[in-house]
């Protein structure tokens, strides 16, 4: 049995034993969303990824989970060129830029909540720490490692890579990119092809943009993880996360630009899920394939044969290892949306069994094997197979082919309580319906209090007393309606 946690580390291109900088303690900083449009299934993905990692980790240590919001400062070109896609998109809609991101930020945090994602201990806005990412550059142009030019700052990678080895995550050589990039319209201003901005000016018409020691501008995309990862996690921490598409720019920039400014390296282990691909092909508008959290759960795309519970698509994405590609089909939804309900009703036929003075199970065993798998580079797939090995076990008993005592009975009980609710973070059929009941809940009210903001008191009252009659009683109070089960 494998009883010491291994993470597979980008950096180092193996696993490692985990050991923690600080005995107790964790930290962990996860690149969180671009919030210009609806959730889909790539933010999915490293959401549900780092939901397992912080739970599983949450056994043993006090776990500190920073997932930023990125509300500025992304644009299109590794952060040197372009439009900034929050902006773009209040220009598109006629609407303040602040606008843009509350209405997606909420619609991300709806999504994350009907996955069943633990929130993280801090989630901070790019928009919220310019004042440390302004004083981070001043760090890194103090220690000669960044220049301005016209109002913008730039990164010297040349300068940097002679003190440091630049691509140390990536992979890539200094060389190799050089000769792999082309000077464009608009950065001839840049020493080199390969430096990038951590500061850029901001034209007359560039709607987001701040004060700053080189006049009016905005951070580059890459600077707000270095700086909000070092208020709250420190100058090193421990485990930094994000999807593999991140690893070169983004992450490799975030290295740069930490050491540039602390002399340090900002990170133990690096972690990266795959891609999500649909029906083999890479998710994108163009394609026709690109598909949001809320078309799943409601149906609502052309390509989906039907709608798919929260828990489906949860499941599904934990049935493949967080390291290896995933794609997505209505075949494998279906399955998946199968083995599901297998799962849970034998949980819930676990309460039905009788212990017996016979066993003919060692569930220690199979609990030891559960840990493994977790310990094996957060190995879910492994771990829900050894699941299926307890439901084997379930239904045997149940169907009272063999036998099981009391003790045994008892750890299995605990063992499928924890693995399937604490760890993997599924919900029983009971508490999804549950919560569908909720939502329809919520649409009820709305339509109850529309009828008695316009003085339809005979419909108000309609709703609430026939809703009395299933079961369900309405309160009405100073705060709004409410809604519960009679007894």
């Amino acid at each position: 049995m494998n009883n010491k946690l291994q993470i597979y580390n980008t950096k180092s291109r193996k696993k490692e034993e985990f050991v923690p900088i600080n005995k107790d303690y964790v930290g962990m900083y996860v690149c969180g969303p671009t919030v210009y449009g609806d959730p889909h299934l790539g933010h999915a993905r490293p959401a549900i990824t780092f939901d397992i990692v912080y739970r599983y980790l949450n056994i043993k240590y006090k776990v500190r989970y920073v997932r930023n919001i990125t509300d500025a400062g992304h644009l299109e070109n590794d952060g040197d060129e372009g439009e900034d896609k929050i902006s773009k998109k209040a220009r598109l809609e006629q609407l303040e830029p602040m606008e843009v991101v509350q209405h997606y930020t909420i619609s991300y945090h709806k999504a994350m909540d009907d996955l069943n994602c633990l929130a993280p201990s801090i989630e901070p806005r790019a928009t919220g720490h310019i004042i440390e990412q302004i004083e981070m550059i001043k760090k890194i142009i103090s220690n000669g490692f960044a220049y301005e030019v016209n109002g913008s700052v730039y990164l010297d990678v040349n300068k940097y890579d002679k003190s440091y080895k630049y691509g140390s995550l990536s992979g890539r050589k200094l060389e190799d990119a050089l000769e792999g990039t082309r000077d464009l319209d608009g950065q001839s201003e840049k020493r080199s092809p390969v430096d990038f901005a951590i500061w850029k000016n901001a034209h007359k018409e560039h709607i987001m943009k701040w004060p700053s020691p080189w006049g009016l501008g905005f951070p580059g995309w890459h600077l707000e993880c270095s700086a909000m990862s070092e208020k709250y996690l420190g100058k090193t921490f421990d485990i930094h996360g994000g999807g593999n598409d991140l690893t070169f720019p983004h992450h490799e920039a975030e290295i740069t630009q930490s050491n540039a400014a602390n002399n340090c390296e900002p990170v133990k282990y690096w972690m990266h899920n795959n891609m999500i691909t649909i029906d083999g092909k890479k998710m994108g508008k163009s394609l026709g394939n690109f598909i949001t959290l809320g078309d799943f759960f409601l149906g609502s795309h052309e390509k989906l044969a039907q709608a798919y519970n929260p828990m489906t698509i949860r499941f599904f994405i934990l049935q493949a290892h967080y390291r290896g590609t995933l794609d997505f089909s209505n075949t494998a939804l279906i399955a998946a949306n199968k083995g599901l309900n297998k799962l849970m009703n034998s949980y819930e036929t676990l309460d039905k069994i009788s212990a017996s003075k016979k066993n003919s199970y060692n569930i220690k065993e199979l609990e030891g094997k559960c840990y493994s798998a977790m310990n094996d580079d957060f190995n879910t797939p492994i771990l829900i197979s050894h699941l299926f090995e307890g439901v084997k076990i379930i239904n045997s008993v149940n169907d009272e082919l063999t036998d099981i005592d009391n003790e045994n009975l008892i750890l299995l009980r605990k063992v499928f309580k924890f693995f399937i609710f604490d760890i993997l973070g599924l919900k029983s059929n009971k508490q999804s319906e549950l919560n569908t009941t909720d939502e329809v809940m919520k649409l009820i009210l709305k339509l109850r209090n529309k009828a008695k903001n316009t003085k339809d008191f005979e419909t108000a009252d309609l709703i609430r007393n026939e809703l009395k009659k299933s079961g369900i009683q309405i309160k009405d109070g100073r705060e709004g309606s409410s809604w519960e089960l009679i007894s």
